[in-house]
């Protein structure tokens, strides 16, 4: 089905928010590790263990963009999922280490020790935006029921006030109030993931996380549901953990980028900062993998990186990224780079830049 007349416009690529003047912490992520278990043998035992993410740490503040990048299979994905407390859910005899202190009205809490029922007033606060509008919406209820559940969950409203908060959302995402009765396979990929827009902004959280949020859209729609999110943050006061893989989208739309590679994070900083004058080699060859239009397809600053991304199951011993950067050094192998400040302003977990 194709988008609606009255949907949101499209510019290009939307220019980033300012940040405040004075920044203020609503998410700490402090050290966190997460080791997913491999079982194996007839009695199903630990066989090994996948090192997914390793040591991660960063702030989030106040109504900014934090985006998250890096190659599939970096471990964003899995911080995210951290951050929701959804991991131990989905993943059984996953192990989880560190902290994530979210600051609330009535003090700081560390997520990771919550149990699930403590977790529950939380959720309110923190909602996911899914990558796969397809399958994130749940095909044998209509729109509203979907809309309205987070609002059910949690006891919120009466019946008639829920079902004009539906309508409200609906309207406000660029969808119109009558399609609250149709089923989500009535609806286009941009459409959907309207739809899980208006789902997450039911319960008026404060921070959002949304995974990979357009990368299963087309370049057509993706700008549509850029500009929405970035009208929501300013309308609501919003705060986003943006995870995605395009760095050229995650420049457009964040205050700040965090880069991971193979479960580590090498370069966080100024958005601007990060996207044109990136201090670490990986970060420089996702830059140069940003396609631009060049005189006979010339890319002199092209960066190639040898091999291919090693296994988390055998992760090379210090840089993790040392077998493939074109500047490595013996050193690099030997012990890991600690995040160190550059010149232009970011930090970078490399001594050789």
């Amino acid at each position: 089905m194709a988008e609606p007349i009255h949907a949101v416009p499209t510019p290009l690529l939307p220019e980033p928010k300012p940040l405040l003047p004075v920044p203020t912490p609503l998410l700490e992520v402090r050290h966190l590790t997460v080791r997913f278990p491999i079982w194996g043998g007839v009695l199903r035992h630990k066989v090994g263990e996948v090192r997914a993410v390793e040591d991660v740490s960063f702030t989030v503040y106040r109504g900014e963009t934090l985006g998250l990048v890096g190659e599939s299979g970096c471990g964003k994905t899995t911080v995210a999922k951290a951050i929701c407390h959804i991991l131990r859910e989905t993943s059984p005899g996953v192990h989880v280490e560190g902290e994530i202190l979210f600051h609330t009205p009535q003090g700081v809490v560390n997520l990771l020790s919550l149990s699930r029922r403590q977790m529950r007033p939380h959720r309110e606060e923190i909602q996911m935006i899914f990558q796969d509008p397809f399958s994130s919406l749940n095909p044998r209820m209509t729109v509203r029921e979907i809309v309205e559940r987070p609002l059910k969950v949690h006891n919120k409203q009466t019946s008639r006030q829920r079902r004009e908060r539906v309508e409200t959302l609906l309207e406000r995402v660029g969808l119109q109030p009558e399609y609250s009765t149709r089923y989500p396979h009535e609806f286009s990929g941009g459409q959907r993931q309207r739809i899980g827009i208006a789902r997450a902004l039911a319960l008026e959280p404060n921070l959002i996380i949304a995974d990979e949020p357009v990368s299963a859209l087309d370049v057509s729609v993706q700008s549509q549901v850029l500009n929405l999110l970035l009208d929501l943050q300013k309308e609501f006061g919003l705060t986003y953990v943006f995870v995605a893989h395009d760095l050229s989208v995650v420049h457009h739309i964040s205050h700040r980028i965090a880069v991971m590679y193979l479960g580590n994070l090498v370069e966080i900083g100024d958005a601007d900062a990060v996207y044109r004058t990136a201090a670490h080699p990986y970060t420089r060859a996702l830059l140069s993998a940003v396609p631009k239009l060049t005189p006979r397809g010339e890319r002199p600053d092209r960066v190639r990186l040898k091999g291919e991304i090693p296994s988390p199951l055998k992760k090379p011993s210090g840089c993790a990224f040392h077998t493939r950067c074109p500047i490595a050094v013996p050193e690099c192998s030997r012990s890991v780079p600690p995040l160190v400040a550059k010149q232009s302003g970011q930090q970078a977990a490399c001594p050789l830049t």
